[in-house]
């Protein structure tokens, strides 16, 4: 959940930066510097190869394409009332045709309302429930959100049509810091105003009134992915009902002692004048010196530089040095530490150093946590503006003195030469004044990391606050607990060990934030009218401010109306609302029908980057409040990066909007949005020369439907996902050959004089027909296995190698002469093809859904129960099970089949050897008597795919004597050991030609894969080359060899028929 943040100024060893909600992992200052060097050196080698003019592979370089021909849907049709698909089918696949008016009639028909149950033929009595991981109000979605959508539909619309009740329950984050920013920013621009010169409640006004603006854009934009949810249900994270669950978990919590008030450091963000959770913290790594812009500033500052200043030891001649990156937070020094082993300072234990602006007395402690090997090996500490400071203090009792203020400005401990001049000016005052006095000691070159608030660009700056922290100890032990017990699922497994080591070493989490727009915090501070004790804070919490004074009554002893509340100005964190999500969303704590029917959830579907941001915070949480855990199984799906493996980021200027990918996007278009975004002028240069690499024409039209295909067929319980944008061209073909599919046959059973069979009465006869069956049976059976194990790239795979390689490829070219023929076999065999294409729709409607739609629908009219699915939807239509395909398993026929593909490839490539395109030659496999069965068996399959005239069949152990052997001279292919294939070469055929050809392309290749193997040989291959990379070269190396192998035995052949 927590990123690592930079400990800004203290050097100890064994300590990072303390975090808002989790204890830092132990390492050395040196050794961490490599990890970090390591990674700037390979993001600017990224950063120039993407400047560089050849960069890129093969594969990852412009994404090529050609104008389609678009068809529009033009019909009359009212929103909300079912597509006309009687009208002319196009003669070719157009997104725009497919996916106009059916998402409108299926949400005005209620088909993803959990209530459409009751009314399902096939229903049974199972929940499956999830909450769509709510994006922010004021974002649009990117291909993360749209791998979110296509993962979490597929599951919801495939429970749906096995005939659960599905509830996949949408909603939005009111996104506490993002939302005021944006909403400041837009006042300040149009009005001239900042938050400041309006009322808190004025400003309110003001965030509603933009969010009301802005409307239904995101749900929209859900709508346009297709997104099956219910929006009856649509929840928004400050909904009047929302809002009362919050503030019951805040009182109960507070009851119960997990929330309570302390004063600690947390990130804080100048520029917001608020705290802020490591998710709004970015990291910049720096090599050295840089320049940067920050809020507040008209000139650059400098960060990336270690200054290095003497503390005078008091009563003594002698000095101590220590270094920071930040000399402006020296006013806020108590002490100075050393290593008690540390030769250097052996003396100086016990004695004191003199400040030179304050006078200030700062004793000089022992500590090991100090690294002696980095700077000095002395160390100013500086409790109020340093993590690991703060815990030295706390170690050796010392005071904590805050110099800096909330607004970035410093305070009047410094003295009035630097009381209200901002921190960074403060800096370079710091510096002249030390070097004035005679104890600076100079400056170096110093890489470091960062922190900068994502959402101002301004630098952290750890502060001492008092805030509201929930106590995650014993709440973090039962959530681990629930997963080492079974009771909750971590998938991928790998995971697992992640999520115990995190939640073991949790510390407290911040949940206050110095906003007003937000869950406004319901404590408040009580002044008792009579008292004298002013320094002492007395809080209580309620549900009302009548509550509270009730509370506060009760627990100082005085009457209602003897104090003043006023409640807290700060709001809870936004992940503290989000955390309430699945069972908020259902109307807790009201104990409501929805509650009581989806609570918990079946699963949560998420990013991998968000175990601990939300999903560690909801089994908390949800565990705490509800007694139970919110979701049985937790699916993480990787990180979705560009072509160059970069994490897609506003940051970079790479983020890809899925709705150009479904409507297509000009080039220009896109340059024009990175311009738009707040980037530095180099990361603007990388992002643009990226975009005019890999798509110097735009992005094509792709549709919805391939989109969701694509993000579906990567693997996504393993490494992160590098979309291809020629993936997705690859998937909207496919969506072609679908609809080629539906012309033809929709041909064929316009043509058919008899009905088609129902699926229970279809019993396949020919060979090819049970193979096909067969082939389907098999799909379903993987698909079935698959789902079950969340690998949707496998049954996407299956899927699309049914359609194409069994479907298409081979069995619709082998019975397109029996269909010719009105005869008993092809009415069978129209059948078998109608429900083959009406099954492998169903099978593909979770990922496809408006073009599966789209075909059934035409398809429906030959359906053997077409007037009870007159007014239905694919979408509830029962999903294909193993079960009702065990008539039509045929593993002999399947099993045999496989020999007579090696033949058909094999006798593919005999003809291209030998340039006969266009002829249809005789060939003769010589084969055992087993082999000659299954080719006899699937003859006529043989020769249609094959494209020859006869197959001749010798079988020399055979017993049968009248085969024909292979004329003498005969070019010979191997299928197997026992298996040849003979194509006798005729006098016209040229060989000379074809050797040639040959030889030229072999000539073409060696260097090719000599170059590669040279790269991939060098010395320091496996580690300047990233994995993604080497895995391409590895995949390209193995495809050279084994072109040249079969160009090699290609000649050998030719050769060896030419003599």
């Amino acid at each position: 959940m927590w990123r690592r943040a930079r400990v800004l100024g203290g050097r100890l060893a064994g300590t990072g930066a303390a975090r808002l909600c989790s204890k830092p992992p132990a390492s050395s200052s040196s050794s961490s510097q490599r990890p970090r060097a390591e990674k700037r050196r390979r993001r600017l080698e990224r950063d120039e190869a993407i400047l560089s003019p050849q960069s890129g592979s093969a594969e990852e370089k412009a994404v090529q394409w050609t104008e389609k021909q678009e068809i529009v849907y033009t019909a009359d049709t009212p929103p909300g009332t079912k597509k006309d698909t009687s009208v002319l089918f196009p003669s070719s696949y157009s997104p725009e045709y497919v996916e106009a008016s059916w998402y409108e009639w299926w949400e005005k028909e209620g088909y993803f309302s959990p209530e459409q149950h009751e009314r399902l033929s096939h229903a049974v009595d199972r929940t499956f429930s999830l909450c769509i991981p709510p994006p922010n109000v004021t974002g649009t979605l990117h291909l993360g959100h749209a791998l979110t959508v296509a993962v979490e539909d597929a599951l919801a619309r495939r429970r749906r049509m096995q005939g659960h009740r599905v509830l996949w329950l949408p909603g939005c984050d009111h996104a506490g810091i993002a939302t005021q920013t944006v909403v400041e920013r837009r006042l300040l621009r149009e009005t001239g105003k900042r938050r400041h010169d309006f009322t808190r409640q004025e400003f309110l006004e003001e965030v509603w009134r933009w969010k009301n603006e802005k409307g239904e854009e995101i749900e929209q934009q859900l709508r346009r992915l297709g997104a099956s949810l219910d929006w009856s249900r649509a929840c928004f994270t400050m909904d009047p009902s929302y809002r009362r669950a919050v503030t019951e978990a805040f009182v109960r919590l507070c009851d119960s002692g997990h929330i309570y008030r302390s004063e600690a450091l947390v990130n804080w963000s100048c520029a917001l004048e608020s705290a802020i959770s490591d998710i709004e913290v970015d990291s910049k790594e720096l090599s050295g010196p840089t320049m940067l812009s920050v809020p507040g500033y008209e000139d650059k500052v400098e960060f990336g530089t270690m200054f290095t200043f003497a503390y005078p030891i008091d009563g003594h001649d002698g000095e101590v040095a220590v270094s920071t990156t930040r000399p402006e937070t020296m006013l806020g020094d108590v002490a100075v530490a050393v290593h008690p082993d540390d030769p250097r300072y052996q003396a100086l234990h016990g004695k004191q150093c003199r400040h030179p602006f304050t006078n200030r007395l700062l004793p000089i402690i022992t500590d090991t946590m100090v690294d002696m090997e980095l700077g000095t090996g002395a160390v100013k500490v500086t409790p109020a503006h340093d993590h690991a400071d703060f815990l030295l203090s706390q170690r050796h009792s010392l005071p904590r003195l805050t110099v800096i203020g909330g607004d970035g400005a410093m305070l009047p401990p410094c003295g009035q030469w630097l009381q209200g001049v901002k921190r960074f000016d403060a800096r370079q005052q710091v510096v002249e004044a030390l070097a004035e006095k005679k104890i600076f000691r100079g400056k170096k070159s110093h890489p470091m990391t960062l922190p900068i608030c994502s959402r101002s660009g301004d630098i952290i700056e750890p502060l001492l606050k008092k805030q509201w922290f929930v106590s995650c100890d014993e709440m973090a032990k039962r959530a681990i607990q629930a997963v080492e017990d079974g009771e909750l699922e971590i998938i991928p497994h790998f995971y697992t060990k992640t999520w115990q080591n995190w939640l073991g070493n949790i510390s407290d989490w911040c949940i206050s934030r110095q906003l007003w727009w937000g869950h406004q915090i319901p404590a408040y501070q009580v002044e008792l009218l009579n008292s004298t004790d002013e320094q002492e804070e007395r809080w209580v919490w309620g549900r009302s401010e009548d509550e509270a004074r009730q509370r506060a009554a009760v627990k100082y002893g005085v009457k209602p109306e003897d104090m003043t509340l006023t409640q807290d100005p700060d709001v809870l964190d936004t992940w503290f609302s989000s955390g309430l999500f699945p069972f908020a969303m259902l109307g807790w704590p009201e104990q409501t029908a929805d509650l009581q029917s989806f609570y918990p959830n079946s699963l949560l579907e998420t990013g991998s980057d968000l175990i601990f941001f939300w999903v560690a915070r909801m089994v908390m949480l949800g565990t705490e409040l509800t007694g139970q855990l919110p979701f049985k199984q937790v699916l993480l799906h990787s990180l979705v990066r560009d072509q160059h493996g970069r994490k897609m980021s506003k940051s970079l200027g790479n983020v890809i909007d899925p709705l150009d990918v479904i409507h297509g996007v000009s080039l220009e278009r896109l340059e024009e949005k990175v311009k738009e975004g707040n980037l530095d002028p180099r990361e603007r240069q990388v992002a643009m020369a990226a975009q005019r690499t890999a798509f110097p024409g735009g992005i094509p039209q792709c549709g919805t439907d391939a989109l969701r295909l694509a993000l579906c067929s990567h693997r996504m319980q393993g490494e992160d996902i590098s979309l291809s944008l020629s993936r997705v061209q690859s998937c909207r073909h496919f969506c072609n050959k679908m609809w080629q599919t539906l012309r033809f046959t929709l041909g064929v059973l316009s043509d058919n004089t008899t009905q088609v069979t129902t699926l229970e009465e279809t019993f396949p006869l020919s060979s090819m027909d049970q193979w096909i069956c067969s082939r389907l049976y098999s799909t379903v059976t993987q698909c079935e296995q698959a789902f079950e194990a969340y690998e949707l790239h496998t049954v996407t795979s299956a899927l699309q190698s049914f359609w194409v390689h069994s479907l298409c490829d081979v069995y619709m070219e082998c019975v397109k002469p029996v269909l010719a023929e009105q005869t008993d076999s092809s009415q069978v065999s129209s059948s078998v093809l109608y429900h083959c294409v009406s099954m492998s729709l169903a099978l593909l409607s979770p990922f496809m859904p408006y073009i599966t739609e789209e075909l059934w629908q035409r398809l429906q009219p030959f359906s053997p129960a077409a007037a009870a699915a007159a007014q239905s939807s694919l979408c509830l239509q029962p999903y294909p099970s193993s079960n009702q395909l065990t008539h039509w398993h045929f593993p002999t026929e399947e099993r045999d089949f496989q020999l007579v593909q090696e033949v058909i490839r094999e006798a593919r490539a005999l003809r291209a050897q030998c340039g006969m395109t266009k002829e249809r030659p005789a060939m003769w496999a010589v084969c055992s008597p087993s082999q000659a069965q299954v080719l006899l068996h699937f003859g006529s399959a043989v020769q249609i795919l094959s494209r020859i005239s006869s197959l001749h069949i010798h079988c020399p152990q055979g017993a049968d004597q009248h085969s024909t052997p292979p004329p003498r001279g005969s070019l010979v292919s191997l299928v197997d050991h026992t298996c040849q294939l003979h194509l006798h070469v005729q006098s016209g055929i040229k060989l000379d030609r074809q050797i040639q050809q040959l030889s030229q392309r072999r000539d073409k290749l060696l260097p090719k894969l000599e170059e590669i193997l040279s790269r991939v040989q060098s010395s320091d291959y496996l580690t300047k080359v990233p994995s993604h990379v080497r895995q391409h070269m590895d995949t390209k190396t193995s495809a050279l060899q084994q072109e040249l192998k079969t160009i090699e035995e290609q000649l050998r052949l030719l050769q060896d028929a030419q003599t």
